[in-house]
């Protein structure tokens, strides 16, 4: 999957608006395709440059796509796709609608070590020990509001195949009909992995519901899609650093040219945490004050080049 976009008029919507947008997602695809290598296969390693990885794509749908499906396909959550394109029916696309793959992302601004899961994107990041240039990357699905995944420094320190879920108080006393414990198996929330963090309540694990990734699905746990959690399980050791964080600006200099990454993940005023970070970075001299508002005010949750 190159960075390689086509454009078509929008399915609804006002055409100026969509134009606009789509001049952004342009513009920025030619500009990073300039500057960095056509990036691996859409998968969950990619080579990472100038704090940069992957690249933006398309994918045109068939009659039986969904964006819940075509998430899942490109390694995405459903938050991620969706922002990505405003203009089209999650459930029902039609036939042929051109959909933008957001498979770029700005590494959080956090030292390269362990994981790192940004919540306001939910999103993953593993750095490989001893692998500086490379990252793993994967959606997630975090807590719900009242059921916040907490932020914090923690490590692994236990990992469980085929996990049992002792059901929490809880949940017990939100949905009485559950058992006390439910043994590994196809109805098993926690899926076929977990990863216990030191703050013994809180997992990373699979899901036996892949819907939910890149939502708040969560009493705070971390969930991955099945396939991913088993790759990661792999990958991390007992004993991993486990960075989480609330990053909804994320920002990188790529040649001389400023890309910016928004997630609005608590209808914050995007604008002025982009100013702040701008500013705390050194960045702010490099910005077009009207392509950052813009950016702000959209959120589609790629990176976007806001330069002058």
């Amino acid at each position: 999957m190159q960075g390689t976009l086509v454009t078509s008029p929008p399915a609804h919507g006002d055409n100026m608006q969509w134009g606009l947008f789509r001049s952004i997602i342009i513009s920025l695809t030619f500009t990073i395709t300039a500057l960095l290598p056509i990036c691996d296969a859409i998968g969950a390693e990619y080579s990472q440059q100038d704090g940069i990885i992957g690249a933006i794509g398309s994918y045109t749908t068939k009659a039986d796509d969904s964006l819940i499906e075509l998430a899942r396909k490109f390694g995405l959550g459903y938050n991620e796709i969706v922002a990505a394109n405003p203009t089209v029916d999650p459930i029902l696309p039609a036939q042929g609608t051109k959909i933008v793959i957001p498979s770029m992302w700005i590494l959080p601004d956090v030292p390269p070590q362990g994981i790192v899961i940004n919540i306001s994107e939910m999103r993953l990041y593993y750095f490989p020990p001893g692998r500086r240039d490379r990252v793993l990357t994967y959606p997630v699905g975090i807590g719900d509001e009242g059921w916040e995944t907490p932020t914090g420094a923690y490590r692994i320190i236990e990992k469980i195949v085929n996990p049992t879920w002792h059901v929490p108080l809880s949940i017990q006393r939100q949905k009485p009909e559950l058992p006390a414990v439910v043994p590994p198996g196809p109805d098993n929330p926690l899926g076929t992995r977990a990863l216990r963090l030191s703050l013994r309540t809180i997992l990373i694990h699979g899901t036996n519901r892949p819907f939910g990734i890149g939502r708040k699905v969560s009493h705070g746990c971390i969930h991955l899609y099945p396939e991913d959690i088993i790759k990661l399980f792999r990958q991390a050791k007992i004993h991993t650093k486990v960075t989480i964080i609330r990053q909804p600006v994320k920002a990188a200099v790529v040649g001389n040219r400023l890309l910016v990454e928004m997630h609005g993940d608590r209808g914050e005023h995007m604008y002025k945490q982009a100013y702040e970070e701008l500013l705390r970075k050194g960045y702010l001299d490099k910005a077009d004050p009207e392509k950052l508002i813009t950016a702000a005010s959209e959120k589609i949750g790629m990176p976007e080049d806001v330069s002058w």
